[in-house]
């Protein structure tokens, strides 16, 4: 595994770090295949955004299907989260961000999805301080759409950059400061999103 200090020193001069050299593609072979698994078993439910479930499914704005990752589980006994829990240490010792849980999903966006330009701290909510995206799709091509963006947070009208969902890209960016969106795709889109969150998630 790549080692913590490219992507904090992404974060601390920009706002946002995306790798393709920290996860290895095993690890994402194996969440794909998880993921792949609670989707045949009907597992997924539409994303909703904001904190109200009654008016936050609404697919023209986002168009993924989710299934949580259960805290305890076996699933989140993936290597791949303990590293997450090891960037959440490095993160409290360098910044004392108060960082005390973290939680993922995996996101499934079918063809002709997308995800419009959004924060990740809901309004009134601002536990979530740390996202994580990991890709999870193996021969993707330019073609095939589905990039994510990041616009600048002084003025969310200019994009800053775009990168295609390859395999094994690691997107991490703070979550109260970055505007970001996820362009329709051409083929079915998998990813792990989380984040870094300074409350305690019940068990």
């Amino acid at each position: 595994m790549g080692d913590y200090d490219t992507i904090i020193s992404a974060l601390n001069r920009q706002g946002w770090s995306v790798s393709d050299a920290n996860v290895a593609p095993a690890w994402c072979a194996e969440l794909r295949r998880y993921a792949q698994e609670l989707w045949a078993a009907n597992c997924f439910e539409p994303g909703e955004f904001g904190l109200d479930p009654a008016g936050g499914k609404e697919p023209e704005v986002r168009g993924d299907a989710i299934c949580w990752v259960p805290p305890g589980s076996r699933l989140e006994r993936h290597p791949f989260f303990g590293w997450m829990a090891g960037l959440r240490a490095v993160l409290n010792e360098r910044f004392a961000m108060g960082l005390r849980s973290q939680e993922f999903h995996f996101a499934r966006y079918p063809e002709g999805r997308g995800y419009r330009k959004h924060l990740d701290q809901h309004r009134g909510s601002n536990v979530r301080k740390i996202s994580i995206v990991l890709y999870l799709n193996d021969e993707w091509n330019e073609a095939d759409g589905g990039e994510l963006c990041f616009y600048q947070p002084t003025n969310p009208d200019i994009e800053l950059a775009r990168f295609a969902p390859l395999n094994a890209r690691l997107a991490v960016f703070v979550s109260g400061l970055m505007p970001h969106a996820v362009l329709p795709c051409r083929s079915t889109r998998w990813s792990v999103t989380g984040w870094l969150r300074t409350d305690e998630i019940p068990g």
